[in-house]
């Protein structure tokens, strides 16, 4: 049985963020009707829509079914008050970034615009004193050469340490999480591991096979897979050029194949990331886009562009190459050391929540 306790400064956040009217759910259950992914025990998001209209916060931050939506909007467009079902999951999914980020202030920083700032200088003292201790804390003559700016040694030796600390606090927070999950269906015995689930779901995730469910915005997969596989691409090119780096093969010529894979990404992350936009600015109906879409939508097509245009200025020898550089540097840190603290951390908290789900038999 559920026991109904009320947080009030929860659902009032839950309505800040979703710009939900919640008051207003007559809990007709059309929402469950249209959802093709919900399944037919307990479908949601009717049952999560009356768990946030009482102000019920621990049902919801650890609800597997939260997570198993994938906001295609067909809820939201069939709902008879308007009160767009999908923009209340998205909001509880957010919140759940900012529950359990560790350190807390983290997930803070990320999720309010008057951080902001503080979220841009965090990154930029830190890079700043970095090529300070190289003692490269200068524009370099001759040729661009990015190395003469920032060396190898210390750029990938930094960024790597300053990464694995930040996941490490991140695994903290996912194992709460999953700890959670359990205790809230204390009746479902797992009958996987965490390992064994995601192999499970493997097909799933690669395929965004959620998606090709939803009938209003199924566009949103095509979008989704070019950024998914765009920024996978860009992983295994970063991956490959450290690897170059410490082997002394870099910079990589504009013909070689890494070098091709990096700019294929590219395009795919322009393009991917601009369909995602038009579609926020067009659809404002039945989506409800906050500075946390922004913040990442952002960020990462500064990251992509930014990238393009620190490639170029290499190869032309433009004057402000060392400038865009680290400037690209600070993208960078946006998009992937912040990943568990923004809403990017999407990709970690649904992997562990539909691993759970598949564990217990909740499909």
């Amino acid at each position: 049985m559920l026991e109904v306790k009320p947080d009030i400064q929860f659902k009032r956040e839950l309505i800040h963020i979703s710009k939900a009217s919640l008051n207003e759910c007559m809990q007709c259950g059309t929402c469950s009707v249209v959802c093709s992914l919900a399944p037919d025990e307990r479908p949601f998001p009717r049952k999560e829509m009356i768990w946030a209209s009482w102000g019920l916060k621990e049902p919801l931050m650890t609800n597997t079914d939260v997570w198993l939506c994938h906001q295609c909007g067909d809820c939201s467009t069939y709902c008879p008050r308007g009160v767009k079902p999908a923009d209340v999951i998205a909001a509880v999914r957010q919140m759940t970034y900012l529950e359990y980020a560790r350190p807390k202030f983290m997930g803070i920083m990320m999720s309010k615009p008057q951080w902001l700032p503080f979220a841009i200088l965090i990154p930029v003292l830190i890079i700043s004193a970095i090529l300070m201790f190289a003692g490269t804390f200068s524009i370099p003559g001759g040729p661009v050469n990015y190395s003469h700016f920032f060396p190898h040694a210390w750029l990938n030796g930094s960024f790597t340490l300053i990464t694995l600390i930040a996941y490490g606090f991140a695994f903290s927070g996912l194992k709460k999480f999953w700890n959670d999950l359990k205790h809230q269906y204390q009746e479902a015995i797992p009958n996987k591991s965490f390992i064994g689930a995601l192999f499970s779901i493997r097909k799933r995730i690669i395929a965004h096979s959620g998606f090709s469910s939803c009938s209003k915005n199924y566009s949103r997969k095509w979008s989704h897979l070019l950024v998914f596989y765009g920024f996978v691409l860009l992983l295994l090119v970063t991956a490959y050029a450290i690897i170059a780096a410490v082997t002394h093969f870099y910079p990589l010529v504009i013909t070689n194949p890494f070098k091709i894979m990096g700019n294929l990404a590219a395009i795919m992350l322009t393009v991917g990331l601009g369909m995602m936009i038009i579609n926020r600015l067009t659809d404002k109906k039945n989506t409800n886009s906050n500075y946390a879409d922004w913040l990442l939508l952002i960020s990462m097509f500064l990251l992509t562009v930014s990238g393009v245009l620190v490639e170029t200025a290499r190869f032309q020898n433009w004057s402000v190459a060392y400038h865009l550089y680290f400037f690209h540097l600070v993208c960078v840190w946006f998009v992937i050391i912040y990943l568990p603290y923004s809403k990017f951390g999407h990709i970690l908290y649904r992997s562990v929540a539909m691993s759970f789900a598949d564990s217990i038999g909740r499909k």
